[in-house]
């Protein structure tokens, strides 16, 4: 079932990016991350000019964050005090992607830039996750693995808030920080930052697991939102007949994805996080040294 995509300027598979979005929900249930860093390069692999697939991919994981935010509400797993902070920090974000997306893409390396910056950071964290993963199941079959505990660089900030959800009695600057740089890649990558968030929330700011990955959809959902609308003020590349498509199957899969995340270990599932980041990283990487199929790209105005 062709379909064509105005802003893109090309004809694709209807049912093939229904299924992506299917894929990207299931990961944003069960992961908390939004599916976006899978979403971006699946379509810039696709065809999709990565200009339009950063920004029509940040407005398809609104979608499905709203499901996944539901469904973790429901078990009491977000914090909305430390996700309000976050959301703060990531519309600040947001503004400052934005000049960062218009500066680089009239210098002609917007391409260049959003496939670094998944090399990097995807294989820098898919690295730290598969370590404390394995770290966790092998401390779990034998010796206690011991509390997990905020950064030494969190407890030396000042005005701290205890903040109930996550158990923590931290300062509200380090979230703020981390939703800052979380809006700043969503702006750019067109991610949800929950690639970013999770690893964040978890081995910086020393949030209980039962809540990260609902309070990361939470943070995901809001700055989602301001970054969509960001781009289309700013950018205009947000392609509405793509973002329908992806959001046709990411919400169903966000539902299917939660009903996973509560039968399955933490561990493991952080564990298959990092093999799949480090796989699109390799990818990314791949791509950033062979001949594209063409090599100028026409963007809209």
């Amino acid at each position: 079932m062709d379909v064509y995509l105005p802003i893109a300027n090309l004809s694709v598979d209807g049912l093939f990016i229904v299924a992506l979005g299917v894929l990207t929900g299931v990961l944003s249930g069960l992961f908390g991350v939004g599916g976006g860093f899978l979403t971006t390069p699946l379509l810039i692999f696709y065809g999709i000019p990565p200009t339009v697939a950063a920004a029509s991919a940040s407005t398809q994981v609104t979608g499905a964050s709203v499901s996944g935010v539901v469904a973790y509400s429901k078990r009491r797993g977000v914090d909305y005090r430390m996700g309000a902070v976050m959301i703060g920090g990531g519309i600040i974000g947001s503004g400052i992607g934005a000049l960062l997306f218009n500066f680089f893409r009239a210098i002609g390396q917007i391409d260049v830039v959003i496939n670094a910056l998944y090399v990097v950071l995807l294989g820098s964290i898919g690295l730290l996750m598969a370590k404390e993963s394995i770290q966790t199941l092998r401390g779990s079959s034998g010796t206690q693995v011991a509390r997990r505990r905020h950064h030494p660089l969190v407890a030396s900030l000042p005005f701290r808030w205890r903040f109930y959800g996550s158990g923590l009695y931290i300062s509200p600057l380090a979230p703020l920080i981390v939703g800052v740089l979380v809006g700043i890649l969503t702006m750019l990558m067109g991610v949800g930052g929950g690639f970013i968030l999770v690893p964040a929330m978890l081995y910086i700011l020393g949030m209980s697991s039962n809540v990260v990955v609902g309070t990361s959809l939470f943070n995901i959902l809001f700055v989602t939102i301001a970054t969509t609308i960001m781009h289309s003020l700013t950018t205009k590349a947000v392609d509405i007949v793509l973002v329908a498509l992806l959001l046709l199957g990411s919400v169903s899969g966000a539902q299917i994805g939660s009903q996973f995340a509560v039968k399955a270990k933490p561990e493991i599932l952080r564990l298959v996080l990092a093999a799949i980041v480090l796989a699109v990283a390799f990818r990314m990487f791949l791509g950033l040294f062979y001949r594209p199929d063409e090599i100028y790209t026409v963007y809209p105005l």
